[in-house]
């Protein structure tokens, strides 16, 4: 029984050093971008298992909000060099007029209200959406920053204060799905972001040659 206690906390060991800070960083760069992620609200989960081990919540709240800035600029660059072409192509129609519309009216809090909630509510239809009706940037870095800093602040004093039981749980579970879980979290991971950045990359050069044309 003491043996596998001790292989148990390995894999646990093994999931979240192995994720670790950069982990955490990229992880919540795609949660936030317009990348679908494989697995829902797997940044929160991030963010309370390594507050729960390492108790730096603060240090681990500011790394999560400062990935989810850069995710979430991207895809509010994406709306706005896209234009409507694009929200049109990533909201379903029954949904893209009600979107437009919550945004147009009420700016920042279509913003910041998206991203302060937990999954399954969406957020990048809303980004893209800031983005395209031309919110200004500060404003919308200024809502989203800090709709994010208070959800992923939230999280990360979770696993601080009952990091304990928090451990206890998730350590039975990594005990025979942590290498496996980490394999799956890196590869999708960086096939995501390579993905992304390829998209981003060929919609940027389709504007250039387009103005080029004109």
């Amino acid at each position: 029984m003491r043996l596998q206690a001790v292989h148990s906390r390995r894999g646990l060991v093994q999931l979240v050093t192995g994720m670790g800070m950069a982990g955490l960083f990229l992880l919540a760069v795609v949660d936030s971008s317009f990348i679908p992620l494989p697995i829902p609200g797997a940044t929160d989960i991030l963010l309370v298992i390594l507050a729960a081990r390492h108790h730096a919540w603060l240090w681990i709240t500011i790394v999560a909000t400062a990935g989810s800035l850069v995710g979430g600029s991207m895809t509010y660059h994406l709306g706005k060099v896209g234009g409507m072409h694009t929200l049109e192509k990533r909201v379903p129609q029954r949904y893209l007029k009600r979107i437009t519309s919550w945004t147009a009216k009420h700016g920042l809090l279509a913003v910041a209200l998206p991203a302060i909630l937990p999954p399954p509510a969406p957020l990048t239809p809303f980004l893209l959406a800031a983005g395209v009706l031309q919110v200004p940037r500060k404003k919308f870095y200024a809502a989203f920053g800090t709709s994010r800093l208070i959800r992923h602040g939230a999280a990360a004093w979770l696993g601080y204060r009952y990091g304990r039981s928090i451990l206890r749980g998730w350590t039975h579970f990594s005990s025979e799905w942590s290498t496996p879980l980490l394999i799956v979290l890196w590869g999708a991971l960086i096939v995501a972001c390579a993905w992304g950045v390829y998209r981003l990359v060929k919609r940027e050069r389709g504007e250039a040659h387009q103005h080029l044309s004109a």
